[in-house]
């Protein structure tokens, strides 16, 4: 019983906790005044007719006593039909639980408010009708029942995930609505259980929260640590899908039976340790909890390198110890735990100072939890509801159901069920009614789950805990409030995605790695393909290994450099006769009958999609090996080592060059004057001696000597390189290939070869549409040999397509084969592992760390010969020297001769403005000639024609007439 103090203290806060109902309250009542006047209306009109029918003067008078007391009813009551006096509202939790303590107060303060507001439900009573599950399944179902012979017309609660399974059964069939504020299991949102009306989140979206949280770290694997009833295997299915969806998989999980006692949960956790996960998810009653954290801190699993997630149950339990245990924290150190949001109002702090209040007059030990306000909100929408029908004038009535009848071998009083008639019309209420309540705004969706699920996410540590973050449906994680984001138009932002920074077990900021190798785990079992061709790769050993190679040598070395110890055992895939088909060997991995594959696998498309990879170790690609035909000689083969385009420009500079070197020369040197046919010879053998000998003709003019300079040095690279390349046609053999490339092996009809096990069958007939008949299976370097030396005409192959690292290791040995074309895909060998494994992750960091070291590389010199025929098919193409490789140099000897030229002309041009029109005619002793220049063209030319000493003879001669 509650004291006056506390009546009046309830009174005054509940004033304030239905103000939001006044309004509808208020519509209500004139809909209702407005009805009750039509009535009269109508019953006046009525009465007036009957009179003037039969002239019967009592009948009028009775109709207007009728009328008078409808209008007292409808002033006093506000109704057509008189209110209940009273209706029954059951409640149905553990009293005695961590959130039935809370809640039962809460409920009991709730009930009390209705009765106190005038403004919801007046004239009628909600009277509590509570019952004791007592933690127990049975006899919770059993009160349940007793609950529904009581005529209630709904129920506050189960607690309970698993009697509200058992008893949404009978509601359904009675039509009593069950309001549960805890019972938290996704699949009670079925259609199943229509008559359920879940208060609360569901653990559908704190699972997804989760989810968030763990690949938010980065994290691929979790242990899922639950209790074996409803409750924890519907959180934990949901928690499994969630987890699907962001490719992280549940590699362990650990059921613990409820109510287990410590020896039980060792065992559990004894087991849970020796997994390889070091995430741990555990959802488990507030009430035995603390017990797991308790068995995990004495096997030292609260360490650094562990993580630990909890749903709600967690800040259940520290917001109902109030202040925290001091023993308790000291179990949960670096934990990470979720709570439901509760947005802060004005409601909520007045209602947490009211419990404040009764929790210090009644010496209470239980906290206010969030579980409190969702059951104080539930009988608001409960009365709620009620008080809508009750306006509506819905009569309450309760018929029993003609399919319960008592036996009279049977105790049961099974008629004593009574089936509520305004059930299904009071479920539609429930669903369609919002309001704001202490948990904020109260309204479903077409779901039938709370509008805006959040949780707030704490990190545990000290005598306290602290929130990092929080999560909710619409923006995933963020530092910002939710409510906060609700009010801006794109909830989901990238800048929002954070959280604050987490203090893990062990008082370290470092984020654990998350896995570890299993301790006392089985040694794993790693499928090595039994190669009978190319065993450099890998193949069959007799030593404790079982396999040796390349690839047999870089995985230990990976392995070494691993932070913890990996025990193996190679396993032999394959018959020894033939290679292994890779694809089996890799859907043997993904069906977990190995724990890996190492090999030379390649990385395709069809595998990665079972498997995870590791990082490549070596690079590969597909590759087409062809038989080749030496080139015969023949008479013209001293032209091949230029091309024609090349021969064309190398004798024009050759012509050029001794244009040039005679313009400069003629005016000087005796040698190249002299008739036509004569300065034309001189030109050429100038030119083309200057290739194999030094010429006759002496250089007299500096510019001259200049062209000369570049023009011998281009010469000089010229016939180097003519020498080289011809000595390298002559000597050197020359294959040409029968197949030039990809498009020509697909356009032909010959038949293809290809290695056996190998995916290269498939994508040659999927990828490329090669028909199937042409594709001949060989296995190994002998038989690729056999086949490109029969050719298709004598039953062998035209070609050969593999991957390259294959193909090198068979050139080394062949000379006589080549590749044509280049790669047409881009691939690399890794190793298998089952998909999301983290050892996949760890070991592709090693090999990175192997190839940065540089020892992958003399991995690969130790096991596999550098070819001598390499396999680039560039050596085969065209040797001959093309323009682009001299252009450089002819442009030099170019810009040199026209230099030369332009400094000549003018100079001549010089002294002809000068001296051409003073020098007269010089009539020489035989024909009295003479020098003389006009301003004519003709004159220019005949002037440049002239020799340079004749000029300056002329020079000479006239000076002294010009002095005089």
């Amino acid at each position: 019983m509650s004291s006056p103090l506390d009546k009046q203290v309830a009174t005054g806060n509940s004033s304030l906790l239905s103000i939001s109902f006044f309004n509808d309250a208020l519509v209500e009542a004139i809909c209702l005044w407005i009805d009750f006047l039509m009535m009269m209306f109508l019953l006046l009109v009525l009465a007036n007719a009957m009179q003037a029918a039969c002239h019967f003067e009592p009948l009028r008078m009775e109709l207007f006593h009728l009328l008078a007391l409808c209008f007292s009813v409808g002033i006093v009551g506000g109704n057509s039909t008189s209110a209940p006096g009273d209706v029954n509202l059951g409640a149905l939790f553990n009293f005695g639980s961590t959130i039935g303590r809370a809640a039962k107060l809460a409920v009991e303060l709730a009930v009390e408010d209705v009765n106190s507001d005038p403004r919801v439900l007046a004239g009628t009573r909600l009277n509590l009708l509570a019952q004791d599950t007592k933690c127990s399944g049975f006899l919770g179902t059993v009160q349940s029942l007793q609950l529904l012979e009581k005529n209630v017309v709904a129920i506050i609660g189960p607690q309970s995930s698993g009697i509200a399974h058992v008893v949404s059964h009978v509601a359904h069939e009675l039509h009593v609505p069950l309001i549960s504020f805890a019972a938290t299991d996704p699949s009670l949102a079925s259609l199943e259980h229509s008559y359920f009306v879940r208060t609360t989140q569901s653990d559908y979206f704190q699972m997804n929260a989760i989810a968030d949280l763990v690949a938010s770290f980065g994290w691929r694997v979790v242990t899922a640590i639950f209790v074996d009833d409803d409750f924890g295997r519907g959180g934990i299915n949901a928690l499994d899908d969630a987890l699907m969806k962001k490719h992280i998989a549940i590699c362990s999980k650990a059921a613990v039976p409820p109510n287990a006692e410590t020896s039980a949960i060792n065992d559990v956790l004894m087991k849970v340790m020796l997994m390889e996960s070091r995430i741990y998810v555990v959802h488990v009653n507030p009430d035995s909890g603390l017990k797991i954290f308790s068995v995990a801190k004495s096997l030292g699993m609260m360490a650094a390198g562990y993580a630990w997630i909890a749903s709600d149950w967690l800040a259940t339990v520290l917001d109902s110890s109030h202040p925290p245990n001091a023993d308790t924290m000291e179990l949960i150190q670096g934990a990470i735990a979720l709570r439901q949001h509760v947005p802060d109002s004005n409601l909520k702090r007045a209602f947490t100072a009211r419990w404040n209040n009764l929790a210090q007059s009644r010496n209470m030990t239980s906290g206010l939890n969030t579980y409190a306000l969702y059951a104080y909100d539930s009988v608001r929408l409960a009365a709620n509801a009620i008080d809508q029908l009750i306006s509506e004038g819905q009569t309450f009535e309760f018929s029993g159901d003609p399919r319960l009848k008592d036996s009279n071998e049977s105790p049961l009083h099974l008629s004593a069920l009574k089936y509520f008639s305004g059930g299904e019309k009071l479920l539609e209420k429930l669903l369609e009614t919002n309001f704001t309540g202490l948990t904020g705004l109260f309204e479903f969706d077409s779901n039938g789950n709370l509008i805006h699920p959040a949780f707030d996410i704490l990190n545990i540590g000290g005598t306290g805990f602290r929130r990092i973050g929080f999560w909710s449906n619409e923006s995933g994680l963020s530092v910002v409030p939710p409510e906060v984001l609700h009010q801006k138009p794109e909830n989901a932002s990238n800048s929002t995605q954070e959280l604050y920074t987490v203090i893990w077990p062990g008082e370290t900021s470092t984020k654990p790695r998350g896995w570890v190798f299993p301790i006392n785990g089985k040694p794993l079992r790693i499928a090595v393909p039994y190669r009978t061709s190319f065993k450099d790769f890998v193949s069959k050993d007799t030593g404790p290994d079982n396999a040796k190679g390349y690839c047999i040598d870089v995985f230990k070395a990976a392995v070494s450099l691993l932070p913890y110890p990996v025990p193996y055992t190679f396993v032999l895939f394959g018959n020894g006769s033939e290679n292994p088909s890779y694809d089996d060997m890799v859907e043997q991995v993904s069906e977990n009958h190995f724990d890996a594959a190492v090999g030379d696998i390649s990385i395709v498309t069809n595998r990665t999609r079972f498997v995870d990879f590791t990082q490549p170790y070596l690079e590969s690609g597909l590759v087409i090996v062809a038989s080749v035909t030496r080139r015969s000689s023949n008479a013209w083969a001293f032209l091949e080592p230029f091309t024609i385009k090349m021969w064309c420009v190398t004798g024009a500079a050759f012509l050029l060059v001794g244009l040039v070197v005679w313009i400069l020369e003629h005016r000087l040197n005796n040698e190249f004057r002299g008739p036509p046919k004569e300065q034309l010879r001189t030109i050429f053998w100038f030119s083309f001696s200057i290739m194999f000998f030094a010429h006759r003709e002496s250089a007299k003019s500096t510019l001259t000597r200049f062209v000369l300079i570049v023009w011998m040095f281009v010469v000089l690279i010229i016939n180097s390189s003519y020498t080289a390349n011809l000595t390298s046609l002559l000597t050197v053999q020359q294959f040409s290939p029968n197949i030039k490339g990809l498009e020509s092996l697909i356009s032909r009809s010959d038949p293809i070869g290809f290695q056996v096990g190998s995916f290269v069958m498939d994508y040659l007939i999927e990828d490329l549409r090669i028909d199937e008949s042409r594709l001949v299976p060989l296995d190994g370097p002998n038989e690729y040999a056999n086949a490109l030396d029969l050719g298709p005409q004598k039953g062998g192959v035209a070609a050969i397509v593999d991957e390259l690292p294959y193909v090198e290791l068979f050139l080394s040995e062949n000379c006589r084969y080549m590749t044509a074309g280049p790669e047409f895909t881009r691939s690399g060998w890794g190793f298998a592992f089952p998909r999301d494994s983290p050892l996949a992750v760890d070991l592709s960091t090693a090999l990175l760390t192997l190839s940065e070291k540089g020892d992958l590389q003399r991995i690969h010199d130790k096991w596999l010969t550098v070819s001598e025929c390499s396999a680039d098919d560039s050596q085969f193409d065209s040797n001959q020297m093309r323009l682009a490789s001299f252009w450089g140099l002819f442009l030099i000897c170019g810009l040199t001769c026209l230099v030369s030229i332009v400094i000549f002309f003018l100079r001549v041009l010089q002294q002809y403005m000068k001296y051409g029109g003073k020098v007269g005619d010089e009539r020489s002793e035989s024909g009295g000639g003479s020098i003389q220049c006009t301003s004519s063209f003709k004159g220019l030319i005949s002037f440049v024609d002239k020799k340079e000493e004749d000029v300056k003879k002329g020079k000479k001669k006239e000076r002294p007439s010009d002095k005089q």
